[in-house]
């Protein structure tokens, strides 16, 4: 499950308990119901910090729920997963359309749907010291979804570190993530990366950037990904002429 906090302007949107943070349908509900209390809540200089405990910060779509809910069904098994995979698409959808800046902590490992959950955020910040990013699908057998092709292509700059990551399903460690243009910062240690999560939202908090202009321009960025999502863009225009 998890918690929604707020401090000043920061909510802090945390993934509870020290298991894998397996996107289901019971956690994507709760991390969909928080976004909607931020999303009502906003006010200009409102932030989002994403945070997990544990060892991972999410392990993606939780495939052992798929299978136990199956009743020894294989094809029902892959139709609850077809199931989460489209539920999941919602909170992408709500982060992107979210009128704040946001920001994921990684302070663990961040695997393939956990790794888009991270990826949907503005910035992402990562410790040096412990868990990978990877995108496992290649390696256990499944194509990606559209929207998870188009984020990665939205977000990910460089053609050779796409395909290393989808058809190599290299796991990328802190430093190399820098390097590679996955995440904005490192840090040495989880408590430091949560901080320096902190120090960053601190910053963007204080510029008191109204949300609905922020986030217009925010999907003006991704085309690919809004038409994807079936979002669409509008103008804004609140300055003083």
């Amino acid at each position: 499950m998890c918690t929604l906090e707020k401090r000043g302007n920061i909510f802090f949107l945390k993934l509870t308990g020290t298991d894998e943070h397996r996107l289901n349908p019971t956690l994507i509900s709760s991390i969909r119901k928080s976004l909607s209390e931020v999303k009502s809540q906003s006010t200009p200089g409102t932030v989002l910090i994403t945070i997990a405990q544990g060892k991972f910060f999410s392990n993606g779509f939780d495939l052992a729920w798929a299978k136990s809910s199956s009743n020894g069904s294989s094809s029902e098994a892959v139709n609850l997963l077809s199931h989460m995979v489209d539920l999941f698409k919602y909170v992408v959808d709500d982060l992107i359309s979210l009128p704040m800046p946001t920001i994921a902590v990684i302070t663990g490992h961040a695997a393939a749907a956990g790794l888009m959950l991270a990826m949907s955020h503005d910035y992402v910040v990562m410790r040096r010291d412990r868990g990978v990013l990877y995108m496992s699908e290649v390696d256990i057998g499944m194509t990606l979804p559209g929207y998870f092709t188009a984020l990665v292509r939205s977000k990910v700059a460089k053609p050779s570190v796409r395909r290393d990551v989808l058809l190599r399903g290299v796991k990328v460690k802190g430093d190399e993530a820098v390097v590679k243009g996955l995440v904005d910062a490192v840090f040495d240690d989880g408590e430091m990366t949560v901080n320096g999560g902190v120090r960053l939202g601190e910053e963007l908090s204080k510029r008191k950037w109204d949300g609905e202009v922020y986030c217009e321009i925010r999907k003006t960025l991704y085309p690919e990904l809004i038409a994807v999502l079936g979002l669409v863009t509008k103008s804004v225009v609140k300055a003083r002429l």
